[in-house]
């Protein structure tokens, strides 16, 4: 099973969108958005954002804080083969200004030379999940 921990725009339908594209006996998701957001909840997250396997984060429109870009920048510079990122450029009709766009260019560009993936939709992010094959520990390998 793989594991993926979903960061990004917390005030987004996105992850509600998302979940039922994953194959549920493949991937397993956590959404870290609870209603309470106390120490248990923080320590949770933190827990999942070190040990799933992957760490995603997709930005909306509907972004009202920036930590989540801190979150995928100190991702790609630490743990480059596990951080995932995909900004939903358009939302109801509605997108980014022209000048947003060209700061998540390059922010996208930058993300890709640190080695982390950088996907369009939320389709494209469902496919390449539920195409992996994760390696197994050489542990695990018969001779």
């Amino acid at each position: 099973m793989i594991s993926i921990f979903m960061g990004g725009t917390c005030t987004s339908t996105w992850r509600d969108e998302f979940v039922p594209m994953l194959d549920p006996n493949k991937v397993d998701a956590f959404n870290p958005i609870v209603d309470d957001w106390d120490e248990t909840a923080q320590a949770n997250e933190d827990w999942h954002k070190i040990n799933d396997d992957f760490c995603l984060y997709v930005i909306t429109l509907e972004m009202e804080g920036v930590y989540s870009i801190f979150e995928v920048a100190d991702d790609s510079n630490k743990r480059p083969e596990r951080t995932l990122f995909c900004v939903l450029l358009e939302r109801d009709g509605k997108t980014f200004s022209i000048g947003l766009q060209r700061n998540w260019k390059k922010i996208k560009k930058d993300l890709i030379k640190n080695g982390a993936k950088v996907f369009e939709s939320l389709e494209e992010i469902a496919t390449f999940l539920n195409n992996l094959e994760l390696e197994k520990p050489k542990s695990f390998i018969r001779k």
